[in-house]
């Protein structure tokens, strides 16, 4: 089903249709932070992936409690984005030779994904408001404060230390 697919008629439909994406993007980055803190030298880097890793997994599970509450099938549709943003990140770390530019790349990449999962989180919750489900907007508020606290990590840590590394 595409964006604007006949399938989408409503808020509703729009507000599903929504969290099966980012369901299916939480799932996929499941995979990716392990092979992306394999790929980290810069030891606070590579712990904040694992981190990371734990709460994507509450991620995904605070997703399936919002499909219930909202009498959703839990379903995950293809999410292009997630894709393209994981498969780039891939191809970018497999051309970076130096491990300190590496770490600077994974942390970019790291942040795209985490700036689609701000977006996305963002519009869920205020479309659940609209929809009168605060219940659901206060479940994705959740995960959205995570999301928001994991990309400071990352700006703080790139500009702190690892930009510095990678420029030197």
């Amino acid at each position: 089903m595409g964006l604007f697919s006949k399938d989408i008629k409503t808020m509703d439909d729009l507000f599903v249709h929504q969290l099966q994406d980012i369901y299916y993007a939480e799932k996929q980055l499941l995979k990716a932070l392990p092979k992306m803190a394999g790929k980290a030298t810069e030891p606070a880097l590579k712990q904040g992936f694992e981190e990371h890793l734990k709460e994507t997994e509450i991620h995904v599970e605070r997703l399936e409690q919002v499909f219930a509450m909202h009498g959703a099938q839990v379903k995950a549709v293809t999410c292009p984005a997630i894709d393209g943003i994981i498969k780039e990140a891939d191809e970018t770390a497999g051309e970076v030779a130096d491990k300190r530019v590496l770490d600077a790349a994974l942390i970019n990449a790291a942040q795209a994904a985490e700036h689609y999962e701000i977006v996305r989180y963002g519009s869920l919750i205020a479309w659940a408001r609209q929809l009168g489900r605060n219940d659901c907007a206060a479940v994705l508020q959740k995960t959205l404060d995570e999301e928001k606290r994991v990309d400071a990590k990352l700006t703080s840590l790139a500009e702190g230390k690892v930009n510095l590394r990678a420029a030197g």
